[in-house]
């Protein structure tokens, strides 16, 4: 998904009305109503005509390069120390596996980052939502238990949201203070000790959810043929118009091209553990929703200007709430998905995820004063990570080498895509 921040609102005005002054009640004014436009959505053109620097450049394309370059040294370095071939379909496919939890809240933390907010709390609730599954799952069931944590988790984020949109305190400190609330919820319920399912149905039901493999070769091979097709019409169409090429044509296109790639390198044999299955259909989805309904183009003016978004009739106050209860919902969501990998929780589960969590989205060039970013791009940052952790472990690093490397990574990717911003503000005269 192109990722860029929101155009100021321009559109035409509908209605005028006479409203009384607050200070001089013999006082009329005029406020004027303003539709918003398609302005809103990211700016991927400059004067129709293809920005082919912006469009290829760090500030839009980093996350890949970084990406492709890191494959390239991995593959090189293990290759020429004769262990197994990084780029081998078993490695690639556990990387995938390993990152798909901590990438689909990642992806959460996105559409909160663009509303304009942040929620520290995410592991946390995760932690919580695996703690009331394991906890609740041998009495009632599976399903039951998994929907009472979503429950939990979603009425955590309604709080947050409450608290940050309605008192006024910033989304930074209430999120810090419920991350640390959360975490102490989770030690008093399992009393400081580990909790584990014993129900044989209900273990088989987490390996059924968690643990199941399904045969995806002719599904990617379709989808890749089908996003080429899509991708290639669009690049056409744009061409023969005349017109300023988009980014979403070239993502997609390119995206065909590497689902083709990996199809035929699987020989007609590829299979997928469900993780990364719904990594694929949440992160699609959202895709969609931020990339062309009204619902997404309203959230990114709302995090690049709310006092607009609320004069072009956008219920900000909405759309920020509804950002965190979709966050923790998701982060409640990946709680059960972690529980249902181990079949137990310990208290400590989790503690420090949410820095990985907004590493991705950082490394993805989302904006962490809204109105930018892109849930395509925050996956690639979570491959990136997960990437440079399998790549240490293949070559025998140690977890203090790898702590001060992807702290390394992370600020040199927000220094990249800050300085970048500085200078198209700068060239526009923002």
């Amino acid at each position: 998904m192109p990722a860029g921040k929101a155009q100021p609102l321009q559109g035409r005005t509908t209605s005028r009305r006479p409203i009384k002054s607050e200070t001089d009640p013999m006082t009329t004014t005029t406020q004027t109503k303003i539709e918003p436009a398609a302005a809103i959505a990211p700016t991927e053109q400059v004067d129709g005509k293809t920005n082919w620097r912006r469009l290829f450049g760090l500030r839009e394309r980093g996350v890949y390069y970084a990406l492709l370059l890191l494959i390239t040294v991995l593959t090189i370095l293990t290759t020429y120390l004769g262990q197994t071939n990084y780029l081998s379909l078993l490695n690639l496919s556990n990387v995938v596996y390993q990152s798909s939890l901590m990438a689909i809240m990642a992806v959460a933390m996105t559409v909160v980052l663009i509303s304009g907010n942040f929620d520290l709390s995410v592991a946390s609730v995760a932690a919580l939502a695996a703690v009331v599954l394991i906890g609740n799952a041998d009495a009632i069931g599976f399903v039951p238990a998994a929907a009472l944590a979503l429950a939990v988790a979603m009425g955590v984020g309604l709080l947050n949201g409450v608290i940050v949109q309605y008192v006024g305190i910033n989304a930074f400190i209430v999120t810090l203070g419920t991350m640390t609330a959360v975490r102490g919820l989770v030690l008093i319920y399992t009393d400081g000790r580990s909790l584990s399912a014993s129900n044989p149905d209900v273990i088989a039901a987490m390996r059924a959810f968690e643990g199941g493999r399904h045969e995806v070769y002719w599904l990617v091979l379709v989808t890749g043929a089908l996003l080429l097709a899509l991708g290639a019409i669009a690049l056409f169409r744009a061409w023969s118009a005349g017109k300023a090429l988009r980014p979403s044509a070239f993502g997609m296109a390119i995206g065909g091209i590497l689902f083709l790639l990996i199809a035929y390198a699987s020989d007609g044999e590829l299979s997928l553990r469900n993780p990364v299955l719904y990594l694929a259909v949440f992160t699609g989805i959202v895709w969609v929703v931020l990339s062309f309904t009204m619902v997404g183009r309203r959230l990114y003016a709302v995090g690049g200007n709310p006092e607009a978004a609320r004069l072009s009739g956008i219920n900000v106050m909405r759309y920020k709430l509804l950002a965190f209860v979709f966050c923790s919902g998701t982060a409640g969501f990946a709680g059960v998905l972690f529980a249902s990998r181990l079949r137990s929780i310990n208290p400590a589960g989790l503690q420090g995820a949410e820095l990985t969590v907004i590493a991705a989205a950082i490394l993805g060039g989302t904006s962490l004063f809204g109105g930018a970013g892109s849930v395509i791009k925050t996956l690639a940052g979570a491959l990136l990570l997960f990437s440079l952790t399998n790549g240490f472990n293949m070559l025998n690093l140690g977890a203090n080498w790898q702590g001060l490397i992807e702290g390394i990574v992370v600020v040199v990717a927000a220094a990249i895509y800050t300085v970048g911003d500085n200078k198209s503000k700068s060239k526009t005269g923002g």
